[in-house]
């Protein structure tokens, strides 16, 4: 039963997002991983290698084969990732289990030697990212559950896409980088209301910022 909100009360009779639906998969994700705050360097590489795999497709498509693409990028683990040549852009193109773009693999490649740097730099990516948390100022005081399906970008998000650019990453325009945000936890969407909201906040005011 969808309300006009944006939230849905699901057949468990709990009030969510509208975005998983019906959808088992999708509903997990929604309840156990979406929102909540991620400071572990490979799981931030994977997402935002992630996402720029969605860009043209929908996020279900790429959860659905979220363990193909790990399988066949070990694991996201980046140090491995930047050693890859051409024989693993071949062999991930005859991967039918995963989205078979070659810019796209040649980016996560490209990303994961960015990454190294970026640690070398900053001592994890993890302090990049939160390094970029939108404060108060930077977030509306409510959240327009429009925007969700409507390729939303922030000015922080166009922020930290300017600099990964700079930075030599790609696949990281400023909706890639706010899905990734949402996702990662550096910001609560999860909407008023849903059932996941206070536990996503809770996790948020628990977390130690790296």
């Amino acid at each position: 039963m969808a309300h006009d909100n944006g939230l849905i009360i699901s057949e468990d009779g709990r009030t969510r997002c509208f975005w998983p639906g019906t959808l088992p998969d999708y509903l997990h994700y929604h309840d156990t991983e979406w929102g909540r705050p991620v400071t572990d360097d490979i799981r931030l590489f994977e997402k935002i290698c992630l996402e720029g795999f969605q860009s043209g497709l929908s996020w279900l498509t790429i959860l659905r084969k979220r363990e193909n693409f790990r399988a066949g990028f070990a694991g996201f683990d980046f140090h491995k990732v930047a050693r890859f040549d051409e024989s693993d852009i071949e062999r991930l193109l005859a991967d039918k289990g995963i989205v078979r773009h070659r810019g796209k693999i040649v980016s996560t490649i490209n990303n994961a030697a960015r990454a190294i740097e970026m640690v070398d730099e900053f001592g994890s990516l993890a302090r990049y990212f939160w390094s970029h948390e939108p404060d108060a100022s930077e977030r509306p005081a409510t959240v327009d559950y429009a925007t969700l399906t409507a390729n939303p970008t922030t000015a922080v998000s166009v922020r930290i896409s300017k600099d990964l650019k700079k930075r030599g990453w790609s696949f990281v325009g400023p909706t890639t980088v706010y899905a990734f945000m949402q996702a990662m936890g550096l910001v609560n969407d999860h909407l008023e209301g849903c059932c996941c909201r206070a536990e996503v906040e809770a996790a948020r005011a628990a977390l130690t910022r790296p």
